[in-house]
This record gives C-alpha cells, structure tokens and sequence, in this order.
C-alpha cells in the first residue's frame, strides 16, 4: 500500500519497512533506526571539520547537515542523530569543529560556542517536525524552513556567547559573520531536498 506523503520522511520512503512496507517488522525498523542515526553522526562529524572557503569567514557544511537530516529522518530520529553526536563530543571525541584530537568534552560544549549545539538539537527537531506536515515539498515552503532552522540555531548560539561577550559583541562574532553563509546554505536545501522527493515519487509512480 503506497504511503501518502505527508507525514513521510524521506528516510522512510527511501527505506520502506515495517508501516510503510505494510508488514510490521520491529527488528528491521530498529536497525534501519540504527543505521541512519550513527550515519548521520558521522556525517555531522565530517561537516565540522571540513571548511569551505566563504567571505568574510570559511564555513562548514555542518548547520546544512543538521537541518537536513531532521528533514530526511523526522523529528524523533533526526533529534535523537543529534543527541548521538552531542554525546560523542561530551565523552570527549574530536566531533566539534576546532576541537583538538582528543576533543574536550563537556568544557568545549560549556564554553561560549555551546549555544550552537544545543540549537543544533532544538533545529533538528524542528525541521522533522514540519518535514513531517509537509513543509518540504516544494522549494519556496523549504526555504522557509531552512531559514526559520538557521534563525533557531543562531538564536542559541546568540544568547549563549552573548552570557560571555555581551549582546553586541556576541552578534559581532557569532551571527553577523556567518550571514553570507547561511542563506547559501539554505538555497542550497531548498533546491536539493525537494529534487529527492520527486525522485521518490517517481518511483512510487512506476511500482
């Protein structure tokens, strides 16, 4: 039985068991569960660390990464990925961007940039939650919603650095550098993200 979209992450339409494949299979949906959480931590690993080059600072891919994957998994799987990361950082793994081999645990996740990781988690959640209403079917809706993501992560992050440096200096430093780099990154979701559903929709269409 086809499932309608609203209320379809992709992941499920792209991995279609247990509901979405009319049989029930509890086992399968927590390793399809499992697989794309820890590949989504990895993916939010390897975005910290890899730079674009971008005026007035270089960017990482990884608040494209973060709103994506609530997108694809939904806001339970998408927040819970995000968890997952957090939790590799708090143990001490080098997951965070500029953190050294051995990372720093809970001191780098207290520290003045703490705010943008917990916005991390408060955006994915987020972005699931209107991908699963449908917001993200089509370009302008999802523009939108990547904007209204980015504007989450920045609100923490803000206030946050803003406990360290003050309210002036912590837009200084921590929003206004990273404008430029935001909208580029949401035009990007906007365009990609629907490009995969009419991907699925096709194939639906022809099975």
């Amino acid at each position: 039985m086809q499932q309608p979209l609203s209320r379809t992450t992709r992941a499920s339409a792209l991995w279609p068991i247990g509901a979405e494949a009319s049989v029930v299979s509890p086992s399968m949906a927590f390793l399809r569960a499992a697989v794309l959480l820890l590949a989504g931590a990895a993916l939010l690993w390897i975005s910290a660390k890899a730079k674009v080059p971008m005026y007035p600072v270089p960017m990482t891919m990884q608040t494209f990464v973060v709103l994506t994957l609530g997108v694809m998994l939904g806001a339970r799987l998408g927040a819970a990925t995000v968890g997952v990361y957090l939790l590799q950082g708090a143990l001490g793994l080098p997951v965070f961007a500029d953190t050294p081999e051995r990372g720093l645990g809970l001191a780098y996740m207290t520290g003045p940039t703490g705010g943008y990781l917990l916005g991390f988690l408060v955006a994915a959640a987020l972005m699931g939650w209107l991908a699963e209403r449908g917001l993200d079917r089509s370009v302008p809706r999802l523009l939108a919603a990547m904007a209204l993501g980015h504007a989450v992560i920045f609100a923490f992050g803000w206030a946050w650095l803003a406990g360290f440096v003050g309210p002036g200096k912590a837009w200084a430093l921590g929003v206004e550098p990273f404008a430029l780099a935001t909208l580029v990154k949401s035009a990007l979701g906007a365009a990609l993200v629907p490009a995969v559903w009419r991907l699925v929709r096709a194939g639906w269409k022809t099975s």
